[in-house]
């Protein structure tokens, strides 16, 4: 038996599993970004997970190819707000390419929550049908019309000629400089939940607000106690920040056992923590791997709550 922290409360353990109990029934549902393989109806084409800007399933385009489309739309992204992906599969048969466009934009959710400005390029390699599927707030710029044009003129002379990456790369232009003229709400430069590769958006400040937090809980809760209120809390605010409830359940435990193991490895104290390096040395591996270089915001990417707006155009080549 360890011997209880000074300052613990008794049933600390009891406590801590009502608290996880509390945290898993009482959380807010996470957005819908497609970060599960939808179930796909009889004979239905599934929907991949959405992971990143340009989804090949086809092996079309090179590796290259697609980091310099991601790096595009990532820019674009950033300076205007509005998303724009591309996914490329074999076929979408028995569905027409318009239903399966549909249904992959309502799962993906491009687009920020109520100013809807996605636009998604779809191309169904083996059936050679393509098309633009634009939400709700682009519908204005993204016509019916301009989507067909940009499909006739640009997209169908490059796949018949046998460049891909040509028409796509054409095509996805042709749509930017169409929003760029559009008056949307400008980007938010805080907390973007749509791209998480960075290490940048709120986990600083998360792990300042563990940091600090920690302290008080314990010296008013006691070692366990105050670790268990200190990994709830992380949990709560990765959630809140936008990312998916078991990476935030997989925060929660992991400032709860850092923060536990800490006050143990040198007594009850917090003078436990490194001397010299500082917090950053525990929570170094949080920037490297953890959170923000791979870990948790390993390259995330998800939508924003766009919505589709029913329009657009398909065609084939």
């Amino acid at each position: 038996m360890t011997p209880r922290s000074r300052g613990a409360r008794p049933g600390a353990g009891c406590a801590l599993s009502l608290l996880l109990l509390a945290v898993l029934g009482t959380a807010p549902a996470a957005p819908s970004t497609a970060q599960s393989m939808p179930s796909a109806g009889p004979g239905q084409q599934p929907i991949p997970k959405l992971t990143a800007r340009v989804t090949d399933l086809t092996g079309t385009l090179t590796a290259e190819q697609q980091t310099q489309l991601e790096q595009k739309l990532a820019a674009f992204e950033s300076a205007k707000g509005s998303q724009l992906a591309v996914l490329i599969v074999h076929t979408t048969q028995p569905e027409d390419i318009a239903q399966y466009s549909i249904r992959v934009f309502d799962e993906w959710k491009l687009g920020r929550k109520s100013v809807d400005d996605g636009a998604l390029l779809l191309i169904a390699k083996n059936d050679r049908r393509v098309r633009i599927e634009p939400a709700r707030g682009l519908e204005g710029v993204l016509t019916d019309a301009m989507c067909n044009r940009i499909i006739e003129e640009t997209i169908r002379p490059a796949f018949r000629q046998g460049n891909f990456y040509g028409g796509i790369d054409a095509a996805l232009e042709q749509m930017m400089r169409l929003i760029q003229g559009e008056p949307l709400p400008p980007p938010d430069r805080g907390w973007h939940r749509g791209e998480r590769s960075h290490g940048g958006g709120p986990l600083p400040f998360v792990l300042f607000a563990v940091l600090a937090g920690s302290v008080v809980l314990r010296g008013i809760f006691g070692r366990t106690l105050g670790s268990a209120l200190t990994g709830a809390g992380a949990g709560l605010l990765v959630f809140l920040a936008g990312y998916a409830l078991a990476l935030a359940l997989l925060a929660a435990v992991g400032a709860f056992l850092f923060t536990l193991l800490a006050g143990l490895s040198r007594g009850s104290g917090w003078s436990s923590y490194p001397r010299g390096g500082g917090l950053g040395g525990g929570w170094g591996g949080f920037g490297g791997g953890g959170f923000g270089g791979g870990g948790l915001g390993g390259g995330g990417f998800s939508g924003g709550g766009g919505v589709s707006s029913g329009g657009g155009a398909s065609g084939s080549w």
